[in-house]
């Protein structure tokens, strides 16, 4: 399992490294935007990620709800925590993007509106896990989980049906749809990266929890071993 996991770190790294030198050298510079439109390459890669992150932990809340298994709670816990790190990302690099092209730093589109309550949902499943002290906190997060998981549809779907200010997809259909091939190739590399970079920080911070749970679980049978 250790060579297993240094393997893939590596095989991440490599990918991280290919589509940083794909995105900022290699990649033609965008002849409207300039050398902003780059954010692109980090931008949309960051919010699949994020995506990944909780529809796998929607996954593991549904099998902790049927199981009150100790791995799918870990698992959840660990992919939500990352999910809301890379959602922030995409708040962040979003406005450094807009206010270059737009003049503004936000406004509240669908798209954008959506993916701000995306973060704030998830950051309130961490907050029920961290600051509740009932013994039902897992329980009640997964079932937040569950059903917050229904706007990430919504926010991949929105630009498709209201009419926004957020830049339609440049891949897979439509009238704006397209990329010169050497930046689609810089985004596909970056999109595979940022999917295995996703799956790294989810399979350490997993092992971190798992580890956490034993020295709880051992500290725990002491209590009651000193008590008795």
């Amino acid at each position: 399992m250790k060579n297993a996991f240094v393997l893939f770190a590596l095989a991440t790294l490599a990918l991280l490294s290919y589509g940083l030198y794909m995105a900022l050298v290699v990649a033609p510079t965008e002849a409207t935007m300039g050398d902003v439109q780059r954010i692109f390459y980090y931008h949309v890669p960051n919010a699949w990620a994020a995506f990944l992150c909780f529809a796998i932990n929607a996954v593991a809340s549904i099998w902790y709800l049927l199981k009150r298994g100790v791995k799918s709670d870990a698992i959840a816990l660990a992919s939500a925590e990352v999910g809301v790190v890379f959602c922030t990302i995409v708040l962040i690099t979003g406005p450094i993007w807009a206010k270059p092209v737009w003049g503004i730093w936000w406004t509240w589109d669908a798209r954008l509106t959506s993916t701000l309550v995306l973060w704030l949902i998830y950051v309130a499943y961490l907050m029920l896990r961290r600051f509740s002290s009932s013994g039902r906190a897992p329980v009640l997060a997964a079932v937040l989980a569950v059903f917050g998981f229904f706007d990430v549809p919504f926010v991949y779907l929105s630009i498709r049906i209201f009419r926004t200010q957020h830049p339609q997809p440049v891949m897979g259909g439509g009238e704006n749809s397209g990329l010169d091939p050497v930046m689609a190739h810089a985004f596909l590399w970056n999109l595979v990266a940022f999917t295995f970079y996703a799956l790294l920080v989810i399979w350490m911070r997993y092992r971190l929890q798992i580890a956490e749970q034993a020295v709880e679980e051992a500290h725990a049978e002491r209590a009651l071993g000193e008590r008795a």
